[in-house]
């Protein structure tokens, strides 16, 4: 070691120090073993020793494999289910890593020893022969292999496997082609403690099986003959096949970047199919007007009738997660609907109820006149895009969107030249940006032609102008292929880009829903409002029908239907409120004001105001617009606000459950 390096290792304090000293001690056996290399060359020739080694190295490799075949599954199931049996299952996995091998070899002996039934039944050759040793080297290698594929199967996203199965994959398919190959270096290295494990086992193997010899078995017998001298040999030589397996456990296979099917040069992108057409069907779900909502079968006001060929969507979803209840029922009569909350309300598991992740009994859905709720995930013919991209680590991009169960080559390669990805093919998802991680996964989702796209807050997470690139993109998909859509978003603009009806949620429940038009005109509380993105939430009081006193600030409203004195919650879009320099103070809904602060976005413009005695107010304006007087209007200068009596929202104080946000 360099001076330097010495002087770093001691700069960095006690802990690399207190970890040398258990690297020292455990390399102090073999520093004497390599002192002894006279005495141990000479025992390689005793008579036995080739004889042990084979039955080690045979029945070690024939228990690591048994210890695979049957661990790995109960290792899968037991991190895939969450019921306390498997919880208890996986308790009794462990028993032998707290027994004393010895002790172990007693309790097998009972079980499958001469005297037994099942001793008895296989003529007594379950003891004392190489079966016996393989038994004993199960008993105490499983854990290993159990334990390691338990936690490598628990280490895979939830999303990859949900995503597999809206792929059209069944439980067998997901376990070989997704959870296998995830789980693999976990399920190696599980695998190779075994084999390490049962070729050491000595306890359980000299009870129930001490001839014919293992290598473990030969050294005691050596070691108890002749001493040390004869027992350095066979220990040599289990080091060297340790040595030799740890070694092999450290190779990675070499990255084999593989491409996928390219599209021919110069061939033009078809037109995109649109999906067959689907019957509509009148919504068989009615909701109680408390805090829920009634579909009728006629169009409300805003609504857009339901175009023929469009399935429309109905969910009746009743599910617990824990302390969490879901309760939500919503009849579409259109095919695009988004579900809009803020985090926590549920949004992600009302998309995971209606691709049928938790079962039948967690919601009933239909789509059009198709009931899709006693059908498997696997076979509701889904588009599915979790909040992660969820792509599969070991297949390029090619892979990627061809790999559902019925997905159309012809049309895969349509929607990556659609989407921009066609260059990116041959790549793996760790060559690809967030942005191109989300084109793959939405192409993977349109290549099976779905008859649901189901969008869990798809553009989260991305950077403006690929969002931006990305809602406009999908917005043209969903136009183009008329397939049916729910969105799950937190962005009220991203929810009126892409659904023509909004329901709104918090914590488990509806809080109002209908055609986008009219929630968003008439928000039915505060909190609605402020989720749909309505700023200037403030409190006042009525002083009459049509009058709010706000901090000394008479506002001329609408005639809300509140009585005088109630205190009351209101709100205006700030693009209603306006802001001038030197306009006269005349006019309905005109006050005067100071100008506070001044935000140029670009594209619009933001100006904060004070009226009154504090009432702080925003308006926002176009760019363009906003610059003709951008000159006038400076922090401190005084200005005319003007709120037209029509754009105020007003709600009593008492209906509301939760308190808005003031601003």
């Amino acid at each position: 070691m360099t001076r330097s390096g010495l002087r770093r290792l001691v700069l960095a304090g006690p802990l690399p120090w207190l970890g040398g000293l258990l690297v020292l001690y455990l390399l102090l056996p073999l520093v004497a073993l390599a002192a002894h290399v006279g005495g141990w060359r000479a025992g390689l020739r005793a008579p036995g020793l080739g004889s042990a080694l084979w039955v080690s190295l045979l029945t070690a490799t024939i228990s690591a494999a048994a210890c695979g075949l049957l661990g790995v599954p109960l290792a899968y199931v037991i991190a895939r289910s969450h019921r306390r049996l498997m919880g208890v299952v996986g308790a009794v996995v462990l028993l032998p890593l707290a027994l004393p091998p010895l002790m172990s070899g007693v309790l097998l002996v009972s079980v499958v020893g001469p005297t037994t039934f099942l001793g008895r039944a296989f003529g007594g050759h379950l003891t004392d022969s190489v079966v016996g040793i393989v038994l004993a080297q199960v008993f105490v290698a499983a854990p290993f292999v159990v334990v390691a594929a338990r936690g490598a199967f628990t280490s895979i996203e939830p999303g990859v496997l949900d995503t597999a199965a809206t792929l059209g994959w069944g439980e067998w398919q997901r376990f070989w082609r997704v959870s296998l190959r995830l789980a693999a270096p976990g399920i190696a290295a599980g695998l190779t403690l075994a084999w390490l494990r049962a070729f050491g086992e000595f306890g359980a193997t000299v009870i129930l099986a001490y001839h014919p010899y293992s290598l473990p078995v030969f050294t005691y017998v050596q070691f108890g003959a002749s001493g040390i001298s004869e027992a350095m040999a066979p220990s040599v030589l289990a080091l060297a096949a340790a040595v030799l397996v740890l070694g092999l456990m450290q190779l990675r296979p070499m990255r084999v970047v593989r491409r996928g099917v390219q599209l021919r040069p110069g061939g033009s992108v078809q037109p995109l199919p649109a999906v067959g057409p689907m019957p509509a069907v009148r919504p068989f779900l009615g909701v109680s007007s408390a805090g829920s909502v009634h579909v009728s079968s006629a169009a409300g006001p805003g609504s857009e009738a339901v175009a023929p060929g469009t399935a429309p969507i109905a969910l009746d979803i009743d599910h617990r997660l824990g302390s969490f209840r879901l309760k939500l029922a919503y009849a579409s009569l259109t095919p695009h609907l988004a579900i809009l909350g803020p985090s926590g309300a549920g949004k992600s598991v009302t998309l995971r109820a209606l691709a049928g992740l938790y079962g039948p009994a967690a919601a009933r859905v239909s789509l059009g006149e198709r009931d899709l709720t006693h059908v498997p995930t696997e076979r509701r013919h889904l588009g599915y895009l979790s909040q992660a991209p969820s792509l599969l680590p070991f297949q390029n991009v090619w892979e990627q969107v061809s790999s559902g169960k019925d997905a159309d080559p012809s049309a895969a390669s349509r929607w990556l030249a659609r989407l921009g990805i066609s260059e990116l093919e041959h790549r793996l998802p760790d060559e690809l940006s967030g942005g191109q991680q989300r084109r793959v996964a939405l192409a993977r989702a349109l290549s099976r032609s779905p008859q649901l796209l189901l969008l869990d807050e798809p553009l989260s997470g991305l950077d403006a102008p690929v969002r931006d690139a990305l809602r406009h993109e999908l917005r043209a998909v969903l136009r183009d292929t008329g397939l049916a859509s729910v969105i799950v978003t937190h962005d009220p603009d991203e929810a009126a880009m892409l659904a023509e009806e909004i329901v709104l949620m918090d914590d488990g429940h509806v809080l109002q829903a209908g055609p986008r038009g009219e929630v968003f005109s008439r928000p039915a509380a505060p909190l609605v409002a402020a989720l749909l993105g309505i700023g200037n939430m403030c409190v006042g009081t009525m002083r009459s029908r049509a009058r709010i006193d706000t901090a000394g600030t008479i506002l001329e409203v609408e005639d809300a239907g509140i009585e005088p004195g109630m205190t009351v919650y209101w709100c205006v879009r700030s693009e209603k409120v306006t802001v001038d320099s030197g306009a006269d103070l005349t006019g309905s809904g005109v006050h005067p004001g100071t100008v506070v602060d001044v935000i140029d976005l670009g594209r619009d413009l933001e100006v904060a105001v004070s009226i009154g005695d504090g009432l702080e107010l925003w308006s926002r304006r176009s760019g363009g617009d906003g610059r003709q007087q951008e000159h006038d209007l400076k922090p401190g200068t005084s200005c005319v606000v003007g709120i037209p009596a029509g754009a105020v929202m007003v709600w009593p104080a008492a209906s509301a459950d939760r308190k808005p946000v003031l601003r």
